[in-house]
Parts: C-alpha cells; sequence; structure tokens
C-alpha cells in the first residue's frame, strides 16, 4: 500500500477529476460523504465506517489544496488554540469552548 499524503492525494485527485472549478463543490461533496458516514456509524459498520472517513479526509486535503494550506499543519494550529480554551463537556463525548 502506497504512504498518502495531501501532494499524492491531490496529484491523483487533479488526474482523476480534472481541475477543482469552484471549491465549494468540495464541501458540498464533503457534506455527502459525512452523510454517509454517518450512515455507517448507525449501523456500526466499521469497514465502512473507515471508507467514508477517509473519503471525507481525501475532501479536506484536496479542499485545503486549493488555498495553498496544508491540513496537518491547520489542524495543528488549532490544536494549539484548542489546548489554550477553556472547554465545557456536553456529556455525550463532545463539548464547546466558553
Amino acid at each position: 500500500m502506497q504512504n498518502e499524503n495531501q501532494t499524492t492525494i491531490c496529484r491523483w485527485a487533479d488526474e482523476t477529476f480534472g481541475p477543482v472549478a469552484d471549491p465549494v463543490a468540495l464541501v458540498d461533496r464533503a457534506m455527502m460523504e459525512m452523510q454517509e458516514l454517518r450512515e455507517a456509524v448507525e449501523a456500526r459498520d466499521l469497514s465502512e465506517i473507515g471508507k467514508e472517513s477517509a473519503d471525507v479526509m481525501i475532501l479536506l486535503y484536496r479542499l485545503v489544496e486549493q488555498f495553498g494550506l496544508d491540513l496537518l499543519d491547520q489542524t495543528g494550529a488549532k490544536m494549539a488554540i484548542n489546548r489554550n480554551r477553556t472547554w465545557r463537556a456536553k456529556g455525550d463525548g463532545t463539548g464547546s469552548h466558553v
């Protein structure tokens, strides 16, 4: 199995699907894939959970690439912000900052 990263994934997607005409299309597609991921989670289908999660990640890589960003760098920067916030747990495994 090839070790993939943002560059290799975006190159493959451009070669396979062509250039992105409007980045909003990537967001719309990611939302569709999130619905498929939700269905897989509801069904507790581990194989589909992995595949649909990967589909979302592929679209996110491609989206940030359109703006010259790196998803891992952005995630690290956002985590630095999150770690310095005060959070209120909602009791369901999620929460919000206060």
